[in-house]
């Protein structure tokens, strides 16, 4: 019974590091702050504003800033900035988790002109 419970456990260990190591999050600032974030086209709130994925590597994600009195500022993020150190050691033992071995950077500012 207690081998059962330590296998268990190091189980939901090693898929709660897999879970996690396939997650990137990137907080998107704007300056001035207050702008309407929308991601693929969808609302998603105001700067500064935490987005959170668990697209694949290369992924490409479309931001739109939008505030009253400034030009409307596009961009486009990808999933190749930043290491994951998770995903790389899952991608070692199930080879699936090496498609989230990058992610985005943790914080990026863009500035917004006036119209």
């Amino acid at each position: 019974m207690k081998l059962l419970f330590k296998k268990s456990l190091l189980l939901i260990v090693i898929a709660s590091f897999l879970v996690q190591g396939c997650s990137s999050t990137t907080r998107i600032n704007s300056l001035p702050k207050g702008a309407k974030v929308y991601i693929d086209d969808q609302y998603k709130g105001v700067t500064p504003y935490d987005y959170s994925d668990t697209k694949i590597v290369g992924s490409p994600t479309r931001i739109r800033l939008v505030k009253e009195g400034y030009e409307e500022f596009n961009t486009t993020i990808q999933r190749s900035e930043s290491f994951q150190p998770c995903a790389c050691a899952g991608g070692v033992v199930f080879l699936v988790p090496f498609l989230w071995i990058m992610g985005y950077n943790p914080d990026r500012t863009y500035e917004m002109n006036k119209e």
